[in-house]
């Protein structure tokens, strides 16, 4: 198996900011690219901001946040994308994604591995928009990235075993917990998880209860957090695009139709914690 030493994540939102973030601080070459220098800027004060925070609660040192941050490469050139793997974690559209991967896969050589982070879209439709490519899987992970400790490997009809292993072993040396699965509408915890944002929110359409009483309900059952909160903290865009990517895949039954609560959220711009204001307000 290829010894994986550089890591370049395509994408300097949260996503992939937490995901750069973990790389380096697991000891990877790290390239952070965007072609947005505003996001990209934004992703240098999160990962530095989230690195401090490690310092104060005695996580780490000072030198080594130096260390940690000094093996990030923040660019907006493409160029630079070169490494033995690529992650992308840009906004979940296919033909994006799709146009991104083949830019990157001209400037790689045969031996870079590439994984999208996509939460909901076919990994094996954006497999065969990429000719099929054996070299490339699916790698989600979760929000926030430096502190969720699962990632969903999703095989394409054309992975080769290689890929899929040397994926699975790059996960572990994030200090993740990977899980592998084929590609099917939400893969697995997306598919799971759409009960218990839809039923929350049915609950409030049906005035049964108030989004703060459910969200401490579910916390202490045991939930780290509730439905609501999850929600702003995803991004009320992203959840509300998984959940309609998974309702259509699956033929639109009732049980997993989008909440017109979510949808009025989306159309207002009220995103959760990127925008200030969600199910919750944030100063």
């Amino acid at each position: 198996m290829k010894r994986i030493c550089s890591v370049a994540v395509c994408g300097a939102g949260t996503m992939g900011s937490g995901i750069a973030q973990v790389a380096a601080q697991y000891g990877f070459k790290v390239i952070q690219f965007d072609v947005n220098e505003v996001v990209l800027e934004k992703s240098r004060q999160l990962v530095l901001k989230n690195l401090r925070f490690l310092v104060e609660k005695g996580k780490i040192n000072e030198d080594a946040l130096k260390e940690i941050y000094s093996r990030i490469l923040f660019t907006n050139n493409i160029n630079d994308c070169k490494a033995d793997v690529v992650i992308e974690a840009i906004i979940e559209k296919k033909e994006a994604k799709a146009d991104l991967f083949e830019q990157l896969m001209n400037i790689n050589g045969n031996d870079t591995l590439f994984a999208t982070n996509t939460s909901s879209i076919s990994v094996n439709e954006l497999a065969t928009a990429l000719n099929k490519t054996e070299r490339f899987a699916g790698m989600h992970f979760f929000n926030p990235a430096p502190l969720m400790k699962l990632v969903e490997v999703i095989k394409t009809n054309y992975s080769s075993p290689e890929t899929i292993a040397a994926l699975v072993q790059l996960s572990k040396d994030l200090g993740k917990i990977p899980v592998v699965c084929k590609d099917a509408p939400g893969f697995i915890v997306n598919r799971v998880a759409r009960h218990y944002y839809l039923e929350a929110m049915k609950l409030i359409e049906q005035n049964l209860a108030t989004i703060e009483n459910i969200d401490m309900i579910m916390e202490a059952s045991g939930f780290k957090m509730g439905p609501f909160k999850l929600m702003d903290l995803i991004g009320m865009d992203i959840n509300f695009g998984v959940s309609n990517i998974v309702w259509n895949d699956l033929g639109k039954p009732d049980r997993l139709k989008p909440s017109i609560i979510q949808q009025q959220k989306v159309e207002q711009h009220k995103l959760g914690r990127k925008t200030g204001e969600g199910f919750y307000k944030y100063e």
